[in-house]
C-alpha cells in the first residue's frame, strides 16, 4: 500500500461520516500519485496527514429570537484548515443542509484554491445550519449578530478573514460587520470581505466568481483554439455566481439557454432574459418558473439536475455540490457537450468528472474556475489595509490576469507531471505543492 493510500484509509476511517469531505480529499489525492513519486520528501514530512487535519475547529451555538419572540437555536461552525500562506480565508454558507462535513470539505477545497491566487491567504471556511430563506430582515439580522457574537473572538484581519459564501450575501456581511465593529470597539473593516462600498467594499467583488469563471473559461477555450462566440450555454443556479456568469457569457458572445433554481429550470432557446431571472430571484424571491408569466415560448423542466438534459456546448455547473451526476454527464456527453465551467464548489460527481475526462471534455475545475471571488476578496483585503480603492476597470484587469495565470499554472502543472492537457489534476497538483513548500518551509507545525 502506497503512502497516499495509507493516508487516506486513515482520513476514511477518522472521519467516516463526512461523505463530501472525503469526496473531496479522494478527488485530489488521485492527482497526486506523480508528485510523491518525485518528491518523496513530502511523504516523509507526512505532508498529506497533516494537510487534511484542520489546524482548528470551531463548533458553536447560535441562539437568536425569531418574529414570535421565541428563542431558536443553530449551530455555528468556523474551520480554520490551513494557514501556512497566509490568514485563513473562506466563505460562510447558511444552509439548511450545512454539517461538519460540508464545513470540511468546502475549507479543504478552499485552501487550494486560495493557494492558486497566488495571494498570500490560507484556507478556512464557516457557516450554520440556520437558513435565511423566509426570514424577516429582522430575523435575519438577529441570527447574525448572535453568530458574530461567538465568531468574533475567534476572527481579525490578520488571523482569519471570512466572507459571503451560500445564503450569505451583502446584506449578511453587513449585519455581521455591524455586530464586530460593535464588539470590538475598532473599524477593522479587513475582518471581513464581500462588504458594501460604503464600508470599504471593492468594486467587482459582486461580479467576481462569475466573470473570473468566465475569463478562465474563454482562456481554457483559446487555448485549444476554440471559441466562446456563438456557443450554446446551460448555468445551474441563478444566484450570485450564476447571474454574473451569465452576463459575462453574454458579453463574451455567447447564447445562454437555460437557467435554473432548487425546483426546476426554465430553457429559453432565444436566449435568458436576465434582468428578469434577477428581479426574480434577487428582488421578488420567486420561483423561477415565474418565468414563463413573461415568456409563454419558454419551456419549463421540473426537477433539480433536470438543466443537464438541455443539449448545450458548455455547462456552467454554478449551484451547489454534486449538481452533475454520472448519468447528467452521459447525456451531456451524448447532446453534444464541449466544456464544462465549475462555478460551484465540486459540482461535479468524482464518477462524472472522470467519465467527462475519458470523453475529452474540456473541464475548467472549482478549484481554478471559480477562485476568481477570493482572488477579488484578497484585493479587497489589500484595498482595506492601505485605506484606497481601485477603479472598476483596475480590479477587473486583475481578476482576469490572476485567472489566466491560475489556467497556465495549472496546465505546466499538469503537463510537469505526465497528465498532458488535464487542468483538473493540474489544479490539485499545482495548489498543493505551494502549500506544501510553505508547510516544509515552516517545520512541523
Amino acid at each position: 500500500m502506497t503512502y497516499i493510500d495509507e493516508v487516506f484509509e486513515n482520513i476514511k476511517n477518522r472521519n467516516s461520516y463526512e461523505k463530501e469531505f472525503l469526496q473531496a480529499v479522494e478527488e485530489v489525492f488521485a492527482s497526486l500519485v506523480p508528485v510523491f513519486e518525485k518528491n518523496p520528501q513530502y511523504a516523509q514530512a507526512n505532508i498529506l496527514e497533516r494537510l487534511c487535519e484542520p489546524e482548528r475547529q470551531i463548533l458553536f451555538r447560535v441562539p437568536w429570537v425569531d418574529d414570535s419572540g421565541k428563542i431558536k437555536v443553530n449551530r455555528g461552525y468556523r474551520i480554520q484548515f490551513n494557514g501556512a500562506r497566509g490568514p485563513y480565508k473562506g466563505g460562510l454558507r447558511f444552509h439548511s443542509s450545512v454539517y461538519i462535513g460540508i464545513i470540511k470539505f468546502l475549507g479543504f477545497e478552499q485552501i487550494f484554491k486560495n493557494a492558486l491566487t497566488g495571494l498570500p491567504i490560507g484556507g478556512g471556511k464557516g457557516g450554520s445550519d440556520f437558513d435565511p430563506k423566509g426570514k424577516s430582515n429582522a430575523e435575519v439580522m438577529r441570527f447574525c449578530q448572535s453568530f458574530m457574537t461567538e465568531l468574533y473572538r475567534h476572527i481579525g484581519p490578520d488571523v482569519d478573514v471570512p466572507a459571503g459564501d451560500i445564503g450569505v450575501g451583502g446584506r449578511e456581511i453587513g449585519y455581521l460587520y455591524g455586530q464586530y465593529r460593535r464588539i470590538k470597539g475598532t473599524f477593522e473593516n479587513g475582518v471581513l470581505t464581500g462588504k458594501g462600498l460604503s464600508y470599504g467594499g471593492s468594486l467587482v467583488r459582486p461580479e467576481a466568481t462569475g466573470f473570473g469563471l468566465l475569463y478562465f473559461v474563454e482562456e481554457m477555450l483559446s487555448f485549444n483554439k476554440k471559441s466562446i462566440k456563438g456557443k450554446r450555454i446551460v448555468i445551474s443556479g441563478a444566484g450570485n455566481v450564476a447571474t454574473f456568469a451569465c452576463q459575462k457569457a453574454k458579453a463574451l458572445g455567447a447564447n445562454v439557454v437555460a437557467m435554473s433554481d432548487s425546483r426546476g429550470c426554465i430553457y429559453d432557446e432565444n436566449g435568458i432574459d436576465l434582468d428578469l431571472v434577477r428581479e426574480l430571484k434577487e428582488i421578488r424571491r420567486l420561483d423561477i418558473r415565474e418565468y414563463l408569466n413573461t415568456y409563454p415560448n419558454a419551456e419549463y423542466k421540473k426537477g433539480f439536475g433536470s438543466i443537464w438534459s438541455i443539449p448545450c456546448d458548455i455547462a456552467l455547473p454554478c449551484a451547489t455540490q454534486n449538481d452533475i451526476t454520472l448519468e447528467h454527464a452521459k447525456t451531456l456527453v451524448a447532446n453534444g457537450l464541449m466544456a464544462v465551467g465549475e462555478g460551484a464548489n465540486m459540482p461535479t460527481t468524482n464518477e462524472a468528472l472522470q467519465y467527462l475526462l475519458d470523453h475529452e471534455i474540456l473541464i475548467a475545475p472549482a478549484k481554478a474556475a471559480n477562485a476568481g471571488g477570493v482572488a477579488t476578496s484578497a484585493l479587497e483585503m489589500s484595498q482595506n489595509t492601505m485605506r484606497y480603492n481601485w477603479t472598476f476597470e483596475q480590479v477587473d484587469q486583475k481578476l482576469k490576469d490572476i485567472m489566466i495565470n491560475i489556467h497556465k499554472n495549472a496546465y505546466e502543472a499538469s503537463e510537469e507531471y505526465g497528465y498532458g492537457y488535464n487542468l483538473v489534476a493540474g489544479a490539485n497538483i499545482a495548489g498543493f505543492i505551494k502549500v506544501a513548500e510553505a508547510m516544509m518551509a515552516q517545520g512541523d507545525y
